[in-house]
């Protein structure tokens, strides 16, 4: 089984490179299991047809004696097996404590010996990596880590601490950087940007997606690129990439 997670800044198509990722690998015959550990609970929205799924949060507080995995795992386009963490009720509880408490059910509830997926992806943001925002590679569950990320300041900003984070784990035998994807923004310079983010922090740009108006469109159709499109360029980029991510990742 391969564990990868997907880091990035809040905003940077993070949850829809995941989506696509996930629906490129199922494509392949993979079976895929995308967790989605963000709040706002919208990781795997365009794996099912737009729709919000019941998040592990949401089960917990609702029938916290009752749960099973048919509760919290839910089948989205290509089969694609989908979880969201969730968050807390807002203004009360921590986000981070929030994904510990969702993985942990999940373990409770032995949900990879159970679903046996091929792959595991998760989708993680990166505007902080502590608590439980690191709890996908500090605890063991995530082997490689792709950072998606642009030329944008803020974005390469957020890209080189969560490096930084990973460098930091390096010594506990966490999870490793396999490199990163740059998410097109139409910058100036924007590769040679990402490439000299690269070199700095010791890896290597994987894939460059392009920016193209097929991705929103796939969005506004509440579904991915990869399927509502698959034989556009756009689609073969994603293709592409998943073909990647599995060069640069490793079984565990």
């Amino acid at each position: 089984m391969r564990k990868i997670a997907v880091y990035g800044k809040g905003g940077i198509g993070k949850s829809t490179t995941t989506a696509n990722l996930s629906a490129a690998l199922s494509r392949m015959g993979y079976k895929v299991m995308q967790i989605g550990c963000d709040p706002k609970s919208d990781s795997t929205s365009g794996l099912n047809g737009g729709k919000e799924i019941p998040t592990v949060l949401d089960a917990i507080r609702e029938m916290p004696d009752r749960i099973s995995l048919e509760d919290i795992v839910f089948e989205g386009a290509g089969g694609v097996l989908c979880v969201e963490a969730g968050g807390p009720t807002p203004g009360i509880g921590c986000a981070g404590r929030g994904i510990i408490t969702a993985f942990e059910k999940l373990e409770e509830l032995n949900a990879y010996e159970v679903y046996r997926p091929d792959i595991v992806l998760y989708d993680v943001l990166g505007d902080v990596v502590c608590g439980g925002f690191a709890m996908p590679v500090r605890g063991g569950y995530a082997r490689d880590v792709f950072i998606v990320t642009s030329g944008e300041k803020m974005a390469l900003f957020a890209a080189r601490n969560i490096a930084t984070a990973l460098s930091n784990f390096k010594n506990r035998g966490y999870a490793r950087l396999a490199g990163l994807i740059l998410n097109s923004r139409n910058v100036r310079n924007e590769a040679d940007l990402v490439k000299a983010l690269a070199d700095e922090i010791g890896t290597s740009v994987v894939k460059v997606l392009s920016r193209s108006p097929m991705v929103q469109q796939a969005e506004d159709m509440n579904g991915t690129v990869v399927d509502l499109f698959p034989e556009s360029s756009m689609g073969e980029e994603y293709m592409d990439l998943a073909r990647k991510v599995l060069e640069g990742s490793s079984d565990v």
